[in-house]
């Protein structure tokens, strides 16, 4: 499930075209050094090398610190500079919390943060900080080879 209140480089994703796809969340700031070393460029790699009908990329632009610098003009900016073009939604903040709704729900604990969803809609990992390249593809890999679900199924965003 994303909470988000915006997408900024794409027109809002509908749960029920990830029906069936392996899901990749890259959670990240713009600020966060990590995210631009490590996170994005890894989640450009999986977007750039997985067919988009078996792997979706997704950006989950959660800010919890610095928040008056890192909107979504600055983050256009950002994604835009970096070259980011798979679809990236903006964390639904929370107030009177500095810590946004799905960053909240999932109680992540920092950025960079990658999750990876099952065909069914279910987050199957987690991992906070970097991550090997070669275990994430065999990850991915081993969730690619599980059969499709069959019947109704609860998607990211739902």
């Amino acid at each position: 499930m994303l909470d988000v209140s915006e997408w900024v480089n794409s027109d809002p994703v509908d749960p029920q075209r990830l029906r069936g796809r392996v899901v990749l969340v890259e959670v990240f700031q713009m600020l966060c050094p990590a995210c631009v070393s490590h996170g994005l460029p890894q989640a450009k790699k999986v977007h750039k090398t997985f067919d988009r009908s078996e792997v979706v990329v997704l950006g989950l632009h959660s800010v919890f610190e610095h928040h008056d610098v890192m909107g979504p003009d600055a983050l256009r900016a950002f994604l835009s500079e970096y070259r980011v073009n798979f679809p990236v939604a903006v964390d639904r903040p929370v107030e009177g919390r500095s810590i946004p709704a799905t960053m909240g729900h999932y109680q992540l604990g920092g950025t960079p943060t990658t999750m990876l969803v099952d065909r069914g809609g279910q987050v199957r990992h987690c991992f906070l900080g970097a991550v090997d390249d070669l275990a994430l593809g065999a990850l991915i890999g081993r969730l690619l080879a599980e059969d499709a679900p069959i019947g109704p199924v609860t998607m990211v965003g739902d």
